[in-house]
């Protein structure tokens, strides 16, 4: 699954090629996502420029004088920026095309993904209003993980991937986030102390941070805006390891499943 640092990058990839270019086409292939693609969109968007684009959690906010088209990735999906020459895949559901001469494609084998309308204020929206502060944002602090976290029996990789308590910390840079930390994942929050999720806090926001500034981590479906995969990969430590040496007391990694995801950590390095 795309996670923040992926997103990231495919808001970073195609934001210099769809900005402030008239919408000349809007082609629904199919419609049958996450939630059904509305079918107005063509008429929203026809005509139409987007004048900013941002990123809220793992949703993409891509805003007109008149709305917001909201887009998310899914399981496996991802934003290209092609010729309008190049032939559809079968699993491009959306297009967009550009005066400029661009178009954007998404494409969602998993149809997990959503692209949605809204001419209301974005902070109302129901997908965004009960979100957690950006873990980029100075609003991510040890103060705020330490105040919410207490008398929490939840495994502290379970309260961290929450998107209540912090946007964006998916399975993979949570897994690396522990690692990195020396935290056990199965830790009850509550039971963890100031200064460790000092520690956590920091480690989160400098993996977030690297893995964006290689351009996400690259698994199974995941490319950038461009078509360019992630290059995060080779730097994972745990996530994906499991049996292969700690890089640090060379002791098989441990895999195990906490909230149906897989987690690996090192039963000597992390209590």
């Amino acid at each position: 699954m795309p996670e923040l640092p992926e997103v990231e990058t495919t808001l970073r990839g195609i934001s210099a090629h769809v900005l402030n270019s008239p919408i000349t086409r809007v082609n629904i292939r199919n419609p049958r996502l996450r939630w059904p693609v509305p079918s107005d969109l063509p008429k929203q968007l026809l005509q139409q420029q987007f004048i900013a684009i941002h990123r809220r959690a793992k949703y993409l906010l891509l805003s007109t004088a008149s709305g917001t088209l909201i887009i998310h990735l899914g399981m496996s999906g991802s934003l290209r920026i092609v010729s309008p020459e190049i032939a559809y895949d079968k699993h491009d559901h959306v297009e967009i095309c550009f005066a400029n001469g661009n178009t954007l494609r998404l494409k969602d084998p998993r149809r997990f993904g959503a692209v949605l309308w809204t001419s209301e204020p974005i902070e109302a929206h129901s997908l965004l209003n009960h979100l957690g502060p950006e873990p980029l944002s100075e609003d991510f602090s040890p103060e705020l993980l330490f105040q919410l976290s207490r008398n929490k029996r939840v495994a502290v990789k379970q309260f961290l991937m929450d998107s209540k308590i912090v946007v964006g910390i998916g399975n993979i840079y949570a897994n690396e986030a522990l690692f990195a930390s020396g935290i056990h994942p199965k830790r009850a929050a509550g039971k963890v102390s100031m200064k460790r999720y000092e520690i956590l806090c920091r480690e989160s926001k400098r993996i977030l941070a690297e893995a964006i500034s290689q351009g996400g981590t690259t698994l199974k479906d995941f490319v950038g805006g461009t078509g360019k995969p992630g290059y995060f990969k080779q730097e994972l430590l745990v996530y994906g390891r499991k049996d292969q040496p700690c890089i640090r007391c060379e002791k098989p990694l441990k895999e195990i499943r906490l909230g149906n995801r897989s987690t690996v950590y090192c039963t000597q390095c992390q209590n």
